[in-house]
């Protein structure tokens, strides 16, 4: 076989033509009709009020970060196990972050351990100025959960969907988690990307859609918009010559990128439904051995932008091993992310396990379940494109680095 990516771009035609529309008009540096047809095309996707198409998820939540008034000494509450892009903007902002360890059935944030934090900050008599929620590989957060939990304690709620474009999270208009046990069917579905005040997505090569480079803001805030993107495009104010009262960056997403979204947005149901298909058929093809495919939970509905699974009994040296293995059959495959609070670089950082003590940060960076979750995990070949073939001899190869 050819080298297999875990994900690499799949398109679709259309974005062929919106680029050739930039060159035709001359038009393809930041900002154009790409621009605004991107935005105005996820807003319609999305169902929400406002977006504002930048360079990156990163600056994205940079963004949101500085509207919502973080700043040097603020606590910022974070998925523990998540990509470095997630938190690199509250080190931007000067401000701490503290982590938040994983629910064994989703990888994502815990309630319990979200509440263990928040109980903590109140106790100090310092609030975190924001919580920013993950969708890991694409899988929702237990938002009917963990959203009550935030406004009991008055902290806004960043959503990180980077990884998670066309899933949703089934939420009950009584505010129970799903399920609760009541007889019917009642509720809506919620696409991720919409549940905090300010929402963020990535365009990275790899996303489910991809402008190369790019993210995106999502808010139904007019007015954090409009100070988002005069942030977002060096903070000039409205004068004939470069005139300042205020710093920003140069956090635009180009015409061309921009087109390259749009004809992507066009086939996103289509590759929703390749991905869920690669997922089911990983689950019957590992069936049986001692890769554990993750599954849905609490009635969620992922966008399988990545299938991860946990390798029975493992540690991180036999995960190792295997990624090796694989890289030497032309085959990606890679670790789960290596929880934030066990980085070097994060060592001083408050932490809070779900199996923990119930009065202040957890010491012990192992005692978590986001680490056991780590310590087995391995992100398997999800690409569009990918063929029942190829995903096969994945799995033959898989089981073969484990005899």
């Amino acid at each position: 076989m050819a080298r297999l990516y875990l994900s690499p771009p799949y398109m679709g035609g259309a974005e062929q033509k919106y680029i050739n529309e930039a060159f035709e008009r001359n038009w393809i540096a930041p900002l154009g009709s790409n621009v605004d047809g991107f935005e105005e095309a996820m807003k319609q996707r999305m169902g929400c009020g406002e977006a504002l198409a930048v360079a990156s998820g990163t600056a994205a939540i940079h963004l949101a970060l500085r509207y919502l008034g973080v700043g040097r000494g603020d606590y910022v509450l974070c998925s523990s196990m998540t990509f470095i892009g997630s938190m690199t903007a509250i080190m931007y902002q000067g401000a701490t972050p503290v982590f938040i360890d994983s629910e064994e059935d989703s990888w994502n944030m815990s309630p319990k351990a979200l509440r263990k934090a928040l109980a903590w900050c109140a106790s100090i008599g310092k609030l975190p100025k924001a919580v920013i929620i993950v969708d890991l590989f694409g899988h929702p957060a237990d938002y009917s959960a963990l959203l009550p939990i935030c406004a009991e304690y008055g902290v806004p709620v960043v959503e990180d969907a980077a990884e998670a474009l066309g899933a949703e999270h089934h939420m009950r208009p009584c505010g129970q988690p799903e399920p609760c046990g009541q007889a019917g069917d009642c509720g809506y579905d919620k696409p991720c990307g919409t549940f905090g005040v300010i929402n963020i997505l990535s365009f990275n090569g790899n996303k489910i859609i991809t402008t190369s480079g790019g993210g995106m803001l999502l808010t139904e805030d007019k007015a954090a918009r409009e100070k988002m993107l005069f942030w977002a495009t060096q903070a000039r104010d409205k004068s004939l010559h470069y005139e300042h009262t205020d710093y920003g960056y140069n956090y635009r997403m180009s015409n061309i990128d921009a087109g390259i979204g749009r004809g992507q947005l066009e086939i996103l149901d289509k590759k929703l439904a390749l991905r869920r298909s690669i997922y089911e058929r990983y689950i019957e093809l590992l069936s049986g051995t001692r890769y554990r495919v993750k599954r849905d939970a609490f009635g969620a509905k992922p966008n399988h932008w990545l299938t991860v699974a946990s390798i029975e009994g493992a540690d991180i040296s036999l995960v190792e091993h295997v990624v090796s293995f694989m890289n030497e059959h032309d085959i990606e495959t890679r670790p789960a992310w290596k929880p934030l609070h066990m980085q070097p670089v994060f060592r001083d950082a408050p932490a809070f396990s779900e199996l923990g003590n119930e009065k202040g940060p957890d010491g012990d960076i192992n005692a978590y379940t986001c680490a056991k979750l780590f310590a087995g995990g391995i992100c398997l070949p999800s690409g569009d494109a990918l063929t029942p073939e190829q995903q096969k001899e994945v799995c033959r190869l898989l089981n073969e680095a484990l005899k």
